[in-house]
């Protein structure tokens, strides 16, 4: 592959799209799945290991192109992997797109090779999933601080990746502790995200919710979306609209949905568009959604989004670009426009000051 240019070169130049194994989610490159322990990260690699090796719909909405998926399923046994694909499929055929394996040597010792030797069989395959990365990073290198040692450790299936333009999924964990910015939540330094292409957080929701998947990426827009986990069929479904709906209370929900589409209402213009509601409760939540920064308040006007209220400023200023002549003054307050040559007298007593 060719790594340099000149700009004038590099701008002449026409690469291809990205290619995406899951559109919008998972594209090309290494994508780093993590999530707390027995949050369902392995149903939903498996789940997006036979979508994507059948083709159809990746977590029950999203359209997907089929084709051949290796799925290294490193903590489970051939049982488990049966039981487990046999409640997802729900009596369809297995795909037989899907390659599946229960031992791998790690990718400095011999894995890569065998990785590349299944993609070489595969030309067109679209993913691999490694569930877990710890049982494939291999040891770290001596004398290697720990950031260097994730770093390069991402680096084997980086590789990989664009040497074959495939997906590599790195399924792992996340810290005990929470984190504001789900980024830091990753288990390990910092070079583990930072040497992925994207990195995606599944982590559990409040609400109506199950999930949600935080996703952020070189070529993937940084979302997060609201999922839903059937347990009697083992799938994760992702839910349409946006993620805070399926993450609050139906109150909430219903407040967020009125205004998006009527942005700046009062607590009264709330209630009188939803009606079942008490308008003291409507009242009450719109100020809890506040101060939990899930609306956005100018005086008593709410708006779903801080975008929204700078819309709405924007719209104001621009009314008021016009200025208003005195007889519109006048006949707005109904009262006697003051001489401008009145007003613009200094006072009396900074006349006699100034004798």
């Amino acid at each position: 592959m060719r790594t340099a240019w000149t700009a004038a070169e590099l701008m002449d130049t026409e690469f291809p799209e990205p290619k995406w194994a899951v559109p919008g989610l998972i594209s090309e490159g290494v994508n780093l799945l993590a999530g707390p322990p027995k949050v369902g990260k392995s149903w939903m690699s498996l789940g997006l290991g036979l979508s994507v090796a059948a083709g159809g719909k990746a977590l029950d909405t999203v359209p997907v192109e089929g084709g051949p998926v290796l799925y290294l399923a490193l903590e489970d046994t051939p049982r488990r992997l049966q039981s487990r694909m046999g409640k997802i499929l729900g009596g369809q055929p297995a795909p037989v797109g899907l390659t599946l394996a229960t031992q791998c040597p790690p990718l400095p010792q011999g894995g890569n090779e065998a990785i590349a030797n299944w993609l070489e069989r595969n030309p067109d395959a679209r993913m691999v999933v490694i569930d877990v990365f710890a049982k494939m990073r291999g040891v770290s290198p001596p004398g290697a601080s720990a950031y260097d040692a994730d770093y390069a450790a991402v680096g084997h299936a980086k590789r990989l990746a664009d040497h074959y333009g495939v997906a590599i999924v790195l399924v792992h964990h996340v810290r005990k502790a929470g984190s504001d910015d789900f980024l830091t939540e990753v288990s390990g330094t910092n070079g583990l995200a930072g040497a992925a292409d994207a990195t995606l957080v599944l982590k559990r929701a409040r609400g109506k919710a199950d999930g949600m998947l935080h996703v952020t990426g070189r070529d993937v827009d940084e979302a997060e979306y609201a999922l839903q986990f059937h347990a009697n069929a083992g799938a994760w479904q992702l839910l349409e609209g946006p993620a805070m709906d399926h993450t609050v209370g139906d109150t909430r929900a219903a407040i967020l949905r009125h205004l998006r589409s009527q942005p700046g209402g009062q607590p009264k213009d709330i209630a009188a568009a939803l009606p079942q509601i008490d308008p003291h409760t409507i009242r009450r939540t719109c100020s809890r959604m506040a101060a939990d920064g899930q609306l956005t308040k100018e005086g008593n006007r709410y708006f779903a989004s801080p975008e929204d209220k700078a819309r709405s400023g924007q719209e104001v200023s621009h009314l008021s670009d016009c200025p208003a002549t005195t007889s519109d003054l006048h006949e707005e307050v109904g009262q006697p426009i003051p001489e401008l040559s009145h007003l613009s007298d200094p006072p009396a007593a900074a006349q006699n000051e100034g004798k």
